[in-house]
């Protein structure tokens, strides 16, 4: 396929490549899981559920991504631990921290009914996530330590507050206000005088956390004709709990952990907070840009295959992506302009967005798969979702408009070359030939070859194929005036309106940009 003018844009891509011998660990966190957990109406302070749906998506993370060998969970955080040869996504940091929290999201949503049945799932949860680089196995160690510690005085608060305010009286204030300047051991003393709760024995899921890694245990492959089961060790994950997991008692007991990443040493009886944050994986992004965060779906030539689209254009898988893409501008209002096509979609940001900065990657990307997830059966309301999708993200910052500009034709320009090439070569599929031999036939054909094919071959004229299909979906902001009456007033005034549109137009002439000044204006 030939290049278009437009590739130079690619020059502006920044690898991110976590270097070895890095450890890598990607912490993911609940967007707003305080206000999510209010309307879902979450157990106080804990709800075992909401917490074993968690583990059960970490479970799932580990299963789909061997070089996943540890994970640690509580509340709504987890962190995941890739082995220390791991070369994952080339250890490229936007693609690892974005596949992996939205397939988390991914399965969060789908696994929703297992663990709230009777409650509705009323807007798509998403989740933040950033790389931690270890520079060493201390550094995981003493990271490790320090969220367990947080997982500890972030739920003995939370037990002594809500049973002040349920079983003690005091407003929400008053119990803020009592343990304001409270220590560890007034707590547990609270607890106990007040409320007869001794807090070492509460569950350990909710004071201890919970690690997910693998071990070999011995499971039935198959059974013999008379009927005696087939034993074979596999990998299979399970979940731990331990009162120190960053204790040398706890991870050198396990013969996985040494193997992936190694034996700790020494115990790690102190931690500071401020120091492991030194080990954030930073992805600056250039000031005074436009941010331009691309996603793409992972392995969706199979997940296509799956779930049986239509070749070459599904137009209901289409719709769905353009359904998200919209959520996805509603919900983040620095988005000014979206374009996509296939499986893939592309979102401006304004120049001046602050927008979660070094985790606003993991924030589209996963609104965007909890989407994908929600208004599935809205779409293919006679297909089953198999199994979970995911997608990938990076940020690329453009510094002008006429690179912004390229960029979007470049985007367009693709979709037009891979729509041809791939309606000519289902055409040859789908009248007899393989594979292969479509490959072949359509190698070093034109724009004006395939055409000529097309239309000779298969009667298809490809300019009238639909616009979606050749143009790609651009959504954006546009704004109307409306005209509204005044009471008691014959007169009117006139209200601007901002509605979401979305167009199967010509992106790459100016002609387009001059229509839509407020888009980068």
């Amino acid at each position: 396929m030939a290049n278009s003018k437009y590739e130079y844009v690619k020059s502006f891509e920044v690898e991110d490549e976590v270097m070895p011998p890095n450890l890598i660990v990607v912490h993911i966190d609940g967007r707003d899981f305080r206000g999510f957990s209010e309307v879902h109406e979450f157990e106080k302070p804990n709800d075992e559920k909401a917490l074993n749906l968690m583990n059960q998506c970490a479970m799932a993370v580990l299963e789909e991504y061997p070089d996943i060998v540890f994970s640690y969970g509580y509340g709504d955080e987890y962190s995941f631990v890739l082995k220390k040869t791991s070369k994952f996504y080339q250890r490229r940091s936007s693609k690892i921290s974005s596949v992996i929290v939205s397939f988390f999201t991914s399965v969060y949503v789908t696994k929703w009914k297992e663990f709230f049945p009777l409650k509705e799932l009323r807007y798509p949860p998403s989740f933040l996530s950033q790389i931690v680089c270890c520079a060493s196995l201390e550094i995981l160690q003493a990271y490790l330590a320090w969220r367990q510690r947080d997982c500890h005085v972030q739920n003995q608060y939370n037990t002594c507050f809500w049973e002040l305010v349920k079983k003690g009286g005091k407003t929400e204030m008053e119990a803020q206000e009592i343990l304001k300047y409270a220590k560890e051991q007034d707590r547990n003393e609270l607890l106990h005088q007040q409320f007869g709760i001794n807090y070492n024995d509460t569950l350990a899921l909710l004071r201890q956390g919970t690690c997910i890694f693998k071990t070999e245990v011995e499971d039935i492959v198959k059974y013999n004709e008379d009927g005696t089961p087939v034993k074979r060790l596999r990998r299979k994950a399970g979940i731990f709990r331990s009162e120190n997991i960053a204790g040398r008692r706890f991870w050198n007991a396990h013969a996985s952990l040494l193997k992936e990443l190694g034996n700790f040493s020494e115990d790690c009886f102190k931690t500071n907070p401020d120091y492991i944050r030194s080990f954030l994986f930073e992805s600056k992004l250039m000031p005074s840009t436009w941010i331009v965060i691309r996603i793409d779906g992972c392995h969706f030539h199979r997940f296509a295959d799956v779930h049986e689209f239509n070749k070459p254009n599904d137009k209901q898988a289409l719709d769905l992506m353009n359904l998200c893409a919209v959520a996805v501008l509603e919900e983040f209002h620095d988005i000014v302009f979206c374009y996509g096509v296939s499986d893939e979609y592309s979102f401006v940001l304004k120049k001046d967005s602050q927008l979660y900065q070094s985790k606003i990657v993991s924030a589209i990307v996963s609104f965007f798969s909890s989407m994908y997830v929600m208004k599935w059966k809205d779409v293919f309301w006679k297909k089953e979702l198999k199994y979970p999708p995911s997608f990938d993200g990076r940020a690329v910052c453009y510094p002008s408009n006429e690179i912004l500009q390229d960029y979007l034709a470049w985007r367009q320009v693709d979709c037009h070359i891979n729509n041809q090439y791939n309606t000519c070569f289902w055409s040859l599929v789908k009248s007899g030939k393989s594979k292969s031999e479509a490959q072949n036939y359509l190698k070093g054909t034109q724009a004006c070859e395939k055409n000529e094919l097309l239309l000779k071959e298969f009667g298809i004229n490809y300019n009238t194929l639909p616009l979606m299909f050749r143009q790609g979906s651009s959504i954006f902001r546009v704004k109307r005036e409306n005209p509204t009456l005044l009471e008691n007033d014959a007169s009117s005034v006139e209200k601007i309106e901002t509605k979401i549109v979305t167009e199967h137009c010509n992106i790459i002439e100016q002609s387009f940009w001059e229509a839509h000044p407020s888009i980068l204006n």
